[in-house]
């Protein structure tokens, strides 16, 4: 089991990471409401195959602590992260979104009853303080950038540690292809609708940078969405959230290369910052109880 708890969290890194890169992509030729749509219909429909055999298994009683999690978890997160990308380079959203397991700390610490340390609180100030710079330094480097979109990552991390913490409280009884499967399907309706109001069904995608746009998303759906969230919502059940949640800083590594490569530009400073949060982070999961 610690084996594969290591496996998952390596091959989470690398699909996930790929996330933020295939979203700046596929802004090129779709909105972000398009983007976030798109990326729970496609993997709806992909995890509707792998899993509405489960569906009827599950207890009447679980339906609104998933929808809950769905919600906070996908459906806000999806939208929040691809308008973000509009306006801030997806390394920076991809260091900004490895704040999620300190914030999984704190949520835990409020609403789930977990133990802190004096520790821990110092490293939630260190990771804190990491995130001002970040946010400072990419400000004055980018000053036509508007980084009030930083914001939306902190949000939709939020809404990620939020759903680790429940998840692990709510379901033991219920496998992750049950609980990734039934999350997204009961989401779809909601982002059809939401689809429907932007202006896809307009467009001419017989031209190459729409066709273009819509296979990063499909490839995001498939593997950055349905195949990353059945993999963590695993890794939850079977480690602690601490842990599950520390793909965040694993993410960034695999992200910050994709946006190396793709000509985004990070200053020593914004390092700096990079290392100071996810040093915050590493300390503040120290002897945590969870």
């Amino acid at each position: 089991m610690k084996n594969i708890k290591w496996i998952l969290l390596l091959v989470l890194s690398l699909t996930w990471g790929s996330s933020f890169i295939l979203i700046k992509k596929a802004l090129t030729g779709l909105s972000p409401l398009e983007i976030g749509a798109l990326r729970i219909i496609f993997a709806g429909v992909i995890l509707f195959f792998i899993g509405f055999k489960k569906l009827k298994h599950i207890e009447k009683k679980y339906w609104k602590p998933l929808f809950i999690v769905a919600v906070f978890g996908t459906f806000f997160p999806a939208f929040l992260f691809s308008f973000a990308i509009t306006e801030i380079d997806s390394s920076i959203a991809a260091v900004l979104n490895s704040l999620t397991p300190l914030i999984t700390m704190i949520l835990g610490i409020l609403f789930f009853k977990f133990s802190f340390s004096n520790k821990q609180v110092l490293g939630i100030f260190i990771g804190l303080f990491g995130t001002l710079i970040l946010l400072y330094n990419s400000a004055l480097e980018n000053p036509t950038k508007n980084y009030f979109y930083a914001f939306l990552i902190l949000i939709a991390s939020t809404g990620y540690a939020f759903s680790v913490n429940y998840i692990k409280r709510k379901f033991k009884d219920l496998d992750a292809v049950s609980i990734t499967a039934s999350t997204f399907i009961m989401l779809v309706p909601f982002a059809f609708v939401v689809l429907c109001f932007s202006d896809f069904f307009d467009k001419d995608f017989s031209e190459k940078v729409n066709y273009t746009s819509l296979g990063y998303v499909f490839v995001l759906a498939a593997v950055g969405t349905s195949m990353a969230m059945l993999l963590f919502n695993k890794l939850i059940q079977i480690s602690s959230t601490l842990f599950s949640a520390s793909v965040s800083y694993l993410i960034t590594l695999v992200a910050v290369t994709w946006g190396v490569l793709d000509g985004e530009k990070l200053t020593l400073i914004q390092c700096m910052a990079a290392v100071l949060i996810i040093w915050g982070v590493v300390i503040a999961q120290k002897k945590a109880s969870v």
